[in-house]
C-alpha cells in the first residue's frame, strides 16, 4: 500500500468558508453600473467628445463624470464598439436611468438603450440564454376596434353615461324619446365613472386601480394597478393617466407574477402612466402644504398635477417654494431643477396656444402663478414662460386675502379674481385683473367692484364672461344672502380688436351660484345648484337674432359686441349637475343620489330651454355626456358649412319630420298588430269552446218560429249606505 501523503490530508479540509468569504462577488458595488446600447461608433480621436455628450444626456438621472465612463474600443477597426459602462453615484440614480433614459433619442440616426450591470448575471445564469438563436414567433395581426366608432353615426346623436344605482349604462340620446340603451352592465365601477377629455376612453375605478373601456363592444382597452385609487385625471390630449390614492403604496417583498409596480412606487401616491403602453412613467408621492401639516384631515387640490396643452408639460406646486415643470416623455425635471417662486400658492398652464396678430403660434408654453404678500413684499400675479422660464408679466396686488386664476379656453386672456380686505379687514370686495396675452406687452384692464365674487366664468372660444356677486353675509344668518349676476362684454372696435369691457346688464336679488356655458359659446345657463330652497334655471342668449335689446349698464355711446336675451326659466328640484352636451344642443340637469335622496333622476332642454324629458330614478348618482374630439374641418370647410347652413337646416327639419312621420307610423302599426293578435285570440277561444260542448253532449236552444220568449226579470236591493240624521 502506498504511503498516506500530506496532499491526500490537504484533500479532507473543508475550506467553503474561506472559499465564501475570498471569492470575488461579481455583484457587490456593481449596482451603480449601468449598460448603454446604441451608441455611435465613433475613431478613438473623438470618443472623448462622444463620452462628454453622453455625460450631458444621462446626467438627467443623476450626477455622471467622463471618468465614470469606459467606452471599449474594437482593435481591429479602431472605433468605439457602440456600447458603453457608465458609473452613477448611486443604485437609485442607476435604476432611475433604465426606467427614464432607456429609448432617449441621442440624433436622428441612434437611440440609447439602458439596463443595469447587475442584469448581466441575473438573466445571462446557465440555462436564461439559449446558445442558438431560435426567430421568435409573431402573433397574426389581428384587427382591434375603432376607439372613434361612435362619431360615424348618421344622425350625429351624441351618448351619454347614466349611473344609477349599481348599474353603468351608455345611451343614445333621441331628443324627446327615451335614449336608446347601447351597453348596461352591473357593478361597472366601484365609485364612480369618468370619460376622457376626447370621449376615447370610459374610465371605471376599482380597489385595485383602474379600468379603461371603449370600442363598439365596450371591452377593456387597459387596466393600470393602484391599490385604493381615490382620483384619476388624463392629460389633455390622452397621452397620460395620472392615478391618486390618500394611501401610500405599499410593495410586497415577494412581487406576484407580471405584476407591474416596483420597488421604486412604494411609498407613493400618485403614478402617471402611458396610456398606449400601460406602462408606469413615474411615480411621485404627496407633497404637504406647510400650514397644513398638523390639522388633522388632510385637503388635496386636484388636479394636482397640471398638463400644458400639448402634453409636453406637466407641473405641480412644491406650496410656498417652487413649481417643479417635467417634460415628456422623460418625465424629468425641466432643467434639472424646479422653478424657485417664492409664496407660490397656485399657478395654472395656458389652455392653449393662440396665434398672435402675425398669424403666427407663440413658441412657449405660459402659466399663470400667484404669490401672497410675504414680509414687506407685495401680493404679486405673474406670467412665466416655458423652458425659458423668463418672467413676462407680473402685477403687484395688495391687501390681499386669495386669488384664483381663470383663462380664457382659447389662452387669449387671463382674469385673475382677487379677493381683497380693507385695511381693517373688517369688510371684504374682489377686483377683477384682466391681461390681455396677445396684445403687446400683455396690457392689464381692471374691474374695481364693492361686493365680493363667488362664481366667475369666460364665455368659450369668445371674450365675453359673467360673475356673481354677493353682499356679505351676516354672522349667524340663517338664509344665504342674495345673489347678483353681472353680465359683460366688450365694446365694439373699428380695428376689430376687442375694446374695453363694460357691464351690459345686472340681475339683482337672485339665488343663483353657478354659470354653465354652452361649448361653443354665446349661451350660457345661470342656475341654483345644490340648494333645497331654490332651483332656478335661466336660459340666455348672448348674440339673440332679433330686436337690439337695451344694455342697462353700458354707457348709451358706447356700442357693446352683445345682445343679449332671457329665452326661458325652469325649475329642477334639487338640481345638483348641469351638463351641456358637446354640440351645444341639449342641457341636462340631473339631482344626484350622492348629494341628496329626493327625486333623484334627470331632465333635457334644448338649448333654449324647452323641456324635452323628465325622468325619476331612484339612486340616481351621475349624468355624463361623452366629449367629442376637436373637428377635423378646416376653416374653409367651416366657413361653407355656415354659409349654406339654411340649406342644411331644411335637410335636418325633413329628416325630423320623417322621423316623426315614422313614428307614428310604427305606432299605427303596433295598435294593428294587437288587434289582430286579440281578434285571432277570440277566434281560438270561440273554436276551442265549440269543441267543449261536442263534447260534454250540450247543444244550445233552438228558438222556435213564431214562438215568445220569456223575460225573466229579478229585483235584487242591496243598502249601499244607511245614515240617522236627528230633525229638529
Amino acid at each position: 500500500m502506498a504511503p498516506h501523503s500530506n496532499y491526500d490530508e490537504e484533500e479532507d479540509i473543508d475550506f467553503s468558508d474561506l472559499r465564501e468569504q475570498y471569492e470575488v462577488r461579481l455583484d457587490e458595488g456593481l449596482d451603480t453600473f449601468v449598460v448603454v446600447d446604441g451608441c455611435p461608433k465613433v475613431p478613438e480621436d473623438s470618443k472623448a467628445k462622444l463620452v462628454k455628450f453622453l455625460c450631458k444626456k444621462l446626467s438627467d438621472a443623476g450626477k455622471v463624470k467622463p471618468e465614470g465612463v469606459f467606452m471599449p474600443l474594437n482593435e481591429e477597426t479602431g472605433q468605439t464598439e457602440g456600447y458603453a459602462f457608465v458609473e452613477y453615484e448611486t443604485p437609485e440614480q442607476a435604476l432611475a436611468a433604465c426606467k427614464k433614459l432607456s429609448g432617449l433619442p441621442l440624433d436622428k440616426k441612434h437611440t440609447i438603450y439602458i439596463n443595469k450591470l447587475t442584469d448581466i448575471e441575473h438573466f445571462g445564469r446557465e440555462g436564461k440564454v439559449k446558445e442558438e438563436y431560435v426567430e421568435p414567433a409573431y402573433e397574426p395581426f389581428v384587427e382591434q376596434e375603432h376607439l372613434r366608432s361612435w362619431l360615424e353615426d348618421p344622425s350625429a346623436r351624441d351618448q351619454m353615461i347614466m349611473f344609477r344605482g349599481d348599474s353603468v349604462g351608455v345611451f343614445w340620446n333621441k331628443k324627446k324619446d327615451t335614449p336608446e340603451q347601447i351597453v348596461d352592465r352591473v357593478h361597472w365601477t366601484e365609485s364612480f365613472v369618468q370619460w376622457s377629455p376626447l370621449g376615447t376612453y370610459l374610465t371605471s375605478i376599482h380597489a385595485q386601480g383602474v379600468q379603461l373601456w371603449g370600442g363598439a363592444s365596450w371591452k377593456r382597452i387597459r387596466r393600470f394597478a393602484h391599490p385604493f385609487v381615490n382620483l384619476v385625471d388624463y392629460s389633455p390630449n390622452e397621452n397620460y393617466l395620472v392615478t391618486w390614492s390618500n394611501k401610500p403604496i405599499t410593495i410586497p417583498d415577494v412581487l406576484p407574477p407580471n405584476f407591474p409596480l416596483t420597488a421604486d412606487e412604494d411609498g407613493k401616491n400618485f403614478i402617471i402612466w402611458d396610456i398606449k403602453t400601460g406602462k408606469v412613467i413615474r411615480s411621485f408621492a404627496s407633497i404637504e402644504a406647510p400650514e397644513a401639516a398638523d390639522k388633522g384631515r388632510k385637503k388635496i387640490s386636484w388636479p394636482s398635477f397640471k398638463w400644458s396643452s400639448d402634453d409636453k408639460y406637466v407641473a405641480r406646486v412644491v406650496p410656498g417654494q417652487a413649481v417643479q415643470v417635467y417634460q415628456t416623455p422623460e418625465m424629468t425635471l425641466l432643467g434639472k431643477k424646479s422653478i424657485k417662486i417664492d409664496g407660490v400658492v397656485d399657478f395654472e398652464w395656458q389652455p392653449a396656444i393662440p396665434v398672435s396678430g402675425k398669424g403666427k403660434p407663440q413658441t412657449e408654453q405660459l402659466f399663470a402663478y400667484w404669490t401672497p404678500e410675504i414680509g414687506n413684499q407685495t401680493a404679486r400675479a405673474g406670467l412665466m414662460s416655458v423652458p425659458s422660464k423668463e418672467i413676462v408679466r407680473t402685477r403687484n396686488l395688495v391687501n390681499v386675502s386669495d386669488c384664483k386664476l381663470h383663462w380664457q379656453n382659447e389662452g387669449k386672456y387671463l382674469c385673475v379674481k382677487v379677493d381683497r380686505h380693507t385695511k381693517t379687514k373688517k369688510s371684504n370686495y374682489t377686483s377683477l385683473e384682466f391681461f390681455r396675452v396677445t396684445e403687446k406687452n400683455i396690457p392689464v384692464e381692471i374691474v374695481e367692484l364693492k361686493q365680493v365674487v363667488v362664481n366667475f366664468s369666460w364665455e368659450p372660444k369668445g371674450d365675453r364672461f359673467v360673475f356673481i356677486t354677493v353682499d356679505e353675509a351676516v354672522a349667524g344668518a340663517a338664509v344665504a344672502p342674495k345673489t347678483n349676476v353681472h353680465f359683460y362684454a366688450p365694446e365694439k372696435t373699428k380695428s376689430g380688436i376687442p375694446g374695453e369691457w363694460m357691464c351690459t346688464k345686472t340681475v339683482e336679488k337672485k339665488n343663483s351660484n353657478a354659470i354653465y356655458w354652452a361649448p361653443k359659446g354665446r349661451f350660457a345657463v345661470i342656475a341654483t345648484v345644490h340648494s333645497q330652497q331654490s332651483f332656478e334655471l335661466e336660459f340666455w342668449d348672448f348674440d339673440f337674432e332679433g330686436e337690439k335689446q337695451k344694455q342697462e349698464k353700458a354707457p348709451a355711446n358706447k356700442d357693446l359686441a352683445c345682445n343679449l336675451m332671457l329665452m326661458a326659466t325652469a325649475e329642477h328640484y334639487g338640481v345638483t349637475d348641469v351638463e351641456w352636451d358637446p354640440t351645444g344642443r341639449y342641457v341636462a340637469t340631473s339631482a344626484s343620489f350622492w348629494k341628496h335622496q329626493m327625486e333623484n333622476g334627470y331632465h333635457l332642454y334644448d338649448f333654449k330651454g324647452q323641456l324635452l324629458r323628465e325622468e325619476h330614478i331612484e339612486r340616481f348618482n351621475q349624468f355624463l355626456w361623452r366629449p367629442r374630439p376637436p373637428t377635423m374641418l378646416t376653416k374653409e370647410d367651416l366657413k361653407t358649412i355656415r354659409k349654406n347652413l339654411r340649406e342644411y337646416s331644411r335637410q335636418f327639419d325633413e329628416e325630423d319630420e320623417f322621423e316623426e312621420s315614422f313614428k307614428n307610423k310604427e305606432v299605427v302599426e303596433a295598435r294593428k298588430r294587437l288587434l289582430d293578435e286579440w281578434r285571432a285570440w277570440r277566434e281560438r277561444c270561440e273554436r276551442e269552446l265549440e269543441r267543449d260542448r261536442k263534447e260534454a253532449g250540450w247543444t244550445p236552444p233552438v228558438a222556435v218560429e213564431g214562438g215568445e220568449e220569456t223575460v225573466v226579470e229579478e229585483i235584487v236591493e242591496e243598502v249601499i249606505e244607511e245614515k240617522e240624521e236627528e230633525i229638529q
